[in-house]
């Protein structure tokens, strides 16, 4: 069956030639921020769509979000709209796990500080008395807890298990504990009786009214002293004061931190802007990311495949796995 999608945003000839190389025959595709009167697709790909252009079609049926989550302002949009069905891409899962070890490694052998003392000269962390914590920590053999199951959590399990840590996950799809692939699975609600079993603490879930504040001071509290906090889902997920309190009074190890609570309001302020009001750039056992995880000189050819073959399946099938939950904000 013919299918007509229209991509909103002005990406380049060369990225656009990688989407239509893989797309079906069947679908058509038109391109551009500006939407003409009269436009007739099935398919809108834009993340923040606005209501006109939900509205201009009478055959529109799906909105794709081309990368991961669910931005907030189109949740509550698409409530207004339970007639089309919201879908999003995973194209950004291998990047990000990546991410993950990058900075569950660099939080565990203490790398910046080390690498910028020797910058100077100063070899000084080179020979530090084996119980100091500049030593760095073992991984292998520890065990490591991952908040959110999807697509990124998946990746970053299997990245885990090849440095010989223990695995956890929590699922909210699960109403007992299991074990697959060497994973032990536990219900979502189990969190407090698995976080002191903890060295490494990893969230990956996306920030919804459940998940805001799921990790507070109680919860820091409850990890062991070596633990690692990873977080590569959302700032707010990880209360900031509590977080920088744990990790300013060694209350925690470390953290690699890749999602913030403070982004540049515009260009201009990209050069000049703390990501939080807690100084987390006065500590050395935090490794800090501006929220790039996903991001790498592969982003648009994984992007284009990935949204070929989400356009390719719908084309197909009607559905596909990837269709957003607007209840559950993922």
């Amino acid at each position: 069956m013919p299918l007509s999608a229209h991509l909103a945003y002005d990406y380049s000839d060369t990225v656009l030639s990688l989407l239509r190389a893989q797309l079906d025959p069947t679908i058509s595709l038109t391109v551009g921020s500006s939407i003409p009167d009269g436009a007739n697709y099935h398919i809108l790909i834009n993340g923040r769509p606005r209501p006109e252009q939900l509205e201009i079609s009478p055959n529109l049926h799906s909105l794709i979000i081309p990368w991961a989550g669910l931005p907030t302002g189109t949740r509550d949009l698409m409530q207004g709209y339970p007639h089309i069905a919201v879908y999003n891409l995973h194209h950004n899962a291998v990047p990000v796990a990546e991410t993950v070890l990058m900075l569950l490694m660099a939080a565990a052998k203490r790398i910046i500080p080390a690498d910028r003392n020797l910058r100077q000269g100063d070899w000084t962390i080179r020979y530090v008395g084996p119980e100091h914590p500049d030593k760095g920590v073992l991984l292998a053999g520890k065990t490591a807890l991952i908040l959110g199951f999807g697509a990124i959590g998946q990746r970053v399990a299997a990245l885990l298990q090849a440095l010989d840590m223990r695995v956890m996950v929590t699922r909210r799809s699960l109403s007992e504990a299991t074990q697959v692939g060497g994973i032990d699975q536990y219900p979502a609600d189990s969190l407090h009786d698995l976080l002191p079993q903890a060295q490494a603490l990893i969230v990956t879930l996306p920030l919804t009214p459940l998940t805001e504040g799921l990790i507070a001071a109680e919860e820091l509290a409850l990890l062991p002293q070596d633990a690692i906090v990873i977080n590569i889902g959302r700032g707010p997920i990880i209360d900031e004061q509590a977080l920088h309190d744990a990790l300013a009074t060694g209350q925690i190890y470390g953290a690699g931190i890749d999602v913030w609570y403070n982004y540049p309001p515009d260009e201009a302020a990209r050069g000049a802007t703390l990501p939080s009001t807690a100084p987390f750039h006065n500590l050395d056992n935090i490794v800090m990311n501006p929220h790039r995880g996903g991001s790498s000189m592969d982003t648009d050819r994984l992007r284009m495949a990935h949204l070929a073959d989400l356009l390719n399946t719908l084309s197909r099938t009607g559905s596909a796995a990837s269709r957003v939950d607007l209840s559950r904000g993922y």
